[in-house]
């Protein structure tokens, strides 16, 4: 077997340039529509699993269908909004960019006769806020409401727990004081101006640059002023913090002196108004004014008359009424102590009122005047039947007497009234009926057209009609008492308008405090006439003025002290014995005097009454027969009545036994 032969060694040539390889070469032709293999398969190896992306149709549905919700929720809610909405957003809108506020009707005057100011309106301020301007958002400071109300309390008189509570509440407007003075604006104004420049600095280095008074504002309103301090404060009342009339006339004729508030709608910025934007204004319409029947300078010489001698006397209070006797009208109301409307801080609660026309008491001996012209005009008696006067009377329970003892007095019909005896009243009235029961319901039937026990027609706010009981309730010690004056109440204008109706020959003519109105165009509009009433004959009311002559012109008459040179002046003195208001018990004395002038053409009825006099006189004919006479002389002057320069008839005061 031949041998074998060795395997033959391949001889390596010489090199030379491989040939170009085709790019696929080596790998699969990819299938139409497959994806390339992203890397080369190993040689000699198992073809690796291929990993196929997913089609991206569905995320793109699905990211589409996303933001078709999306929008769709905007679509929505942008319909809410502009549709459905729209309304209640605009709302919204409005209330945030516009701010109203309220334009003050300017309250109108009150004057006197003359047209002499009494209370007037001037110009004041309003000072409001933007409590939103407060909010630690807008202001950059914490405690802003804090700082400003520290800022504020002193100037304008305001506590600073008031403050606060204002500047933090949830609405656009506050208003933190009214009918502020120009003085005080001024003040807050300065203030604002240094705190602005402050805050201007301050933004420069980087602070909030915001004033902590940026939203206080003012708005022009006006302040309540009387211009004559106290005088006639009991019949003008006041204004209180509201713009209200709190009593007296301010009360009483609100609604006219008050007018019509307008309204000012105008869009705003930053607490600003914006000029050019839209406004809507209703204007106010001011208030009328009121003219009354008082006369200023009666009422100031009858205001310190009684003032000066409620001080003398230590007395509790007084009044003094001054009427024309012929109209009703009446030209002073004075009472003591009293109030200044103008600072009402300082004014004692219990002489706000109108005392001359809200006490009620017992009148006493000022009262007989009734007792008297009811005598006579029934006929029971004359001027000069005798009256044998007792020093005491013994009726039903009780033991009468006079203010002073006296052994028996032997008077005239007249002379009772003069000496102003009370057991002379009694038996006078016991003529007016056959029984004591009878001549009591005749009495009450003039007492009550005199006006007592009613209202004095002049509708003021808080008056008292005083207390007269029916006839057939009066007890065993009233249907003796009330004859002269005690047990029966009235107030003061009552009082005085008894001797008017007598002045004015028996017609009572209710009392006015108001003359007219002027409305805000200036046209004055007179008051309605008053009521008029005849109460007794003219004779009867003669004969009683004839009467009341002899009390102030007769030496034994009681109000001697009311003479007047040059007039012949008719009067009456009256002292009774005061219920104590806190006590309920008869505890002093009420002094008065009543009376008119010229008593034989009568102008001018003047009446005062003084409660609880402590020292001095307790007597009427002594303690305000002299308030009388100053009064009536003034206001006769001031009216320009001269004397008639008659001769007083001169009736007489007693009587001789046996005669």
């Amino acid at each position: 077997m031949p041998p074998e032969e060795p395997p033959r060694r391949r001889v390596p040539g010489p090199a030379r340039p491989a040939a170009p390889r085709p790019v696929n070469a080596g790998r699969p032709r990819p299938r139409p529509g497959a994806r390339p293999a992203p890397g080369r398969p190993r040689t000699g190896s198992a073809a690796p699993h291929r990993i196929q992306l997913g089609s991206p149709r569905p995320r793109l549905r699905l990211v589409g269908l996303g933001l078709t919700l999306v929008l769709l929720v905007f679509v929505v809610r942008l319909l809410q909004v502009q549709a459905v909405d729209a309304s209640a957003y605009a709302a919204k809108a409005e209330k945030s960019r516009y701010l109203s506020h309220t334009i003050a009707a300017e309250r109108g005057e009150i004057t006197d006769r003359s047209g002499v100011a009494l209370a007037t309106s001037v110009d004041a301020y309003d000072i409001t806020a933007d409590p939103s301007m407060f909010a630690p958002d807008f202001s950059k400071i914490p405690d802003a409401p804090q700082q400003a109300a520290e800022l504020l309390a002193p100037i304008l008189g305001v506590e600073s727990a008031d403050i606060v509570k204002q500047l933090t509440l949830t609405s656009r407007y506050a208003v933190l004081a009214r009918r502020q003075t120009p003085q005080v604006w001024n003040q807050i104004k300065d203030l604002k101006r240094v705190l602005a420049e402050q805050a201007a600095k301050e933004k420069a280095g980087g602070g909030s640059g915001v004033s902590v008074l940026s939203g206080i504002f003012q708005e022009p309103s006006s302040k309540r002023v009387y211009p004559n301090g106290d005088l006639a404060a009991g019949i003008l009342g006041y204004v209180n913090a509201e713009g209200h009339g709190g009593g007296g006339i301010e009360s009483m004729l609100d609604k006219q002196l008050a007018g019509e508030d307008g309204k000012a709608t105008y869009a705003q910025s930053g607490g600003r108004r914006v000029p050019t934007a839209s406004s809507h204004e209703k204007p106010a319409v001011p208030g009328s004014g009121i003219e009354l029947t008082i006369d200023r300078d009666i009422q100031w010489a009858a205001q310190k008359a009684i003032t000066d001698q409620v001080k003398e006397s230590k007395a509790d209070r007084g009044y003094v009424i001054v009427q024309n006797t012929k109209t009703g009208e009446v030209l002073a109301m004075a009472n003591a102590p009293g109030f200044d409307p103008n600072d009402l801080s300082r004014a004692n609660a219990a002489t706000l009122g109108n005392a001359a026309l809200q006490d009620a008491y017992e009148p006493g001996s000022t009262s007989k005047v009734m007792s008297i012209a009811a005598v006579l005009e029934e006929k029971a008696a004359d001027p000069g039947t005798h009256v044998v006067v007792p020093n005491t009377l013994h009726r039903g329970d009780r033991l009468f007497h006079d203010d002073i003892d006296h052994p028996t007095w032997y008077l005239t019909l007249n002379g009772v009234l003069a000496k102003s005896s009370n057991i002379g009243t009694i038996l006078a009235t016991g003529q007016l009926g056959k029984t004591q029961p009878e001549a009591n319901k005749v009495l009450h039937s003039y007492l009550t057209r005199f006006g007592i026990g009613r209202p004095t027609g002049l509708g003021y706010p808080g008056e008292t009609q005083g207390l007269l009981a029916k006839p057939q309730d009066w007890s065993t010690s009233q249907q003796y008492t009330i004859p002269f004056g005690q047990g029966l109440s009235l107030n003061a204008m009552q009082a005085a308008s008894v001797y008017s109706t007598i002045a004015n020959g028996g017609v009572r003519i209710e009392p006015t405090l108001i003359r007219g109105t002027h409305d805000p165009d200036g046209r004055f509009t007179p008051a309605a006439a008053p009521k008029k009433t005849r109460v007794v004959s003219e004779e009867t009311a003669k004969t009683v003025a004839t009467m009341l002559e002899s009390v102030v012109d007769d030496e034994e008459g009681t109000g001697t002290r009311a003479r007047i040179p040059g007039y012949r002046v008719a009067g009456k003195t009256g002292t009774a014995n005061r219920v104590d208001p806190k006590l309920g018990i008869y505890k002093g004395y009420t002094a008065s005097f009543a009376g008119f002038a010229p008593a034989d053409d009568p102008q001018v009825t003047v009446y005062c009454a003084i409660q609880n006099p402590t020292k001095g006189s307790y007597f009427g004919g002594q303690t305000c027969g002299p308030i009388y006479k100053k009064v009536m002389e003034f206001a006769l002057k001031t009216l320009r009545v001269a004397p008639t320069g008659s001769t007083p008839a001169r009736l007489p005061v007693t009587f001789k036994p046996g005669e």
